[in-house]
């Protein structure tokens, strides 16, 4: 017997184009009728880029046609706009914060928080108001680098006010637990976290609100561009082969869920031996700046790897609030993102 319970059991095997998670979790059905033999189904959509709805029609279909004692099929689709138009996405989207930067990457281990962390000091030092959210759940280190232990108060009306750290607002799963908790919850716990800490945390004014995003391309990254609109996307990686194959993953995310890529960071891009000054390519040499090219983007900066930047984010003082040759790389970074995204801070 055909029934409402089975037509969304059989539309859970639908994923939304690019994820692993399917139609139905998303909230993306507004109602399923089933007259006899015959099945219409409503979905409901905030995206701009046409491929999506006519991708998950074609899904639903197969699916829902190869079920036997379904008749006819009958797909209706609500779309609508996301809150800013293309090209302006983010300007209202947070009150009082005026672009929104997603830093991100295809996998783990290439130095993201590193780079999400030393940009926004970058960005603070040149005189913009700046705030930093760790969107990693399962591995929040902003509160390490950052060189603060302490634990967000509540307004009245349950807002979240955030830790201040090196002129930065911050919010991290770090403040909320101690070193040794771990964070398990499983991916719709996790996204309303991190739903909670864009939404419900007291930004204030700022110029730029970074968003340090976990690794890969899973559910908390489609949930964070769905919740707010985001500006720009820093994609991050390291030369060699196997790290550029993800940073292409992220890339195409973004492109799916209608959010610019401002261009790629070349993590510990070279070497330099403090004894002799000579260069080493630890993880080859080009590969970003031919990855760049082939996604038709800028290559945003080059940064190298050095002793420095790995005590200072493990000792809270971020290697941005020196006068290094790594803080100068930072600065010259945080300055492409500002233009890139015509806004003075």
């Amino acid at each position: 017997m055909i029934t409402e319970a089975r037509i969304l059991d059989i539309l859970r095997t639908v994923k939304y184009p690019g994820f692993s998670r399917d139609v139905v979790s998303f909230g993306l059905i507004r109602g399923v009728t089933v007259n006899g033999r015959d099945v219409t189904v409503h979905f409901t959509l905030a995206v701009r880029d046409p491929q999506i709805p006519r991708q998950i029609h074609e899904s639903a279909m197969r699916a829902l046609e190869a079920e036997p004692g379904i008749g006819k099929v009958e797909l209706n689709f609500d779309i609508k706009e996301p809150e800013a138009p293309a090209g302006t996405v983010g300007r209202a989207s947070i009150t009082g914060v005026k672009n929104i930067i997603a830093v991100a990457s295809g996998k783990g281990g290439v130095g993201k928080s590193t780079v999400a962390t030393n940009l926004a000091i970058a960005l603070a030092r040149s005189g913009a108001k700046v705030g930093l959210c760790d969107c990693d759940l399962y591995g929040p280190s902003i509160g390490l680098m950052l060189g603060t232990t302490e634990h967000p108060m509540a307004t009245e009306d349950n807002q979240i006010i955030p830790i201040e750290a090196h002129g930065l607002k911050l919010m991290s799963m770090a403040f909320l637990l101690d070193d040794a908790s771990p964070v398990i919850v499983r991916g719709p716990l996790a996204t309303r976290y991190v739903q909670q800490f864009l939404r419900q945390t007291q930004w204030g004014e700022l110029n730029y609100l970074v968003l340090d995003l976990p690794p890969g391309t899973g559910d908390i990254q489609l949930s964070i561009v769905q919740t707010v609109a985001v500006d720009g996307a820093v994609i991050v990686t390291t030369p060699q082969e196997v790290a550029l194959i993800d940073a292409r993953k992220a890339s195409s995310m973004f492109a799916k869920v209608n959010v610019r890529v401002l261009g790629l960071v070349e993590n510990m891009s070279y070497f330099l031996c403090p004894s002799d000054g000579v260069r080493y390519d630890i993880f080859g040499s080009g590969g970003g700046e031919k990855e760049a090219a082939r996604l038709k983007v800028p290559l945003l900066a080059q940064i190298p790897i050095d002793i420095p930047t790995r005590t200072g984010g493990d000792e809270g003082r971020p290697v941005a609030l020196t006068d290094s040759a790594v803080a100068a790389s930072f600065a010259e970074l945080a300055g492409k993102v500002r233009s890139l995204l015509t806004v003075s801070g």
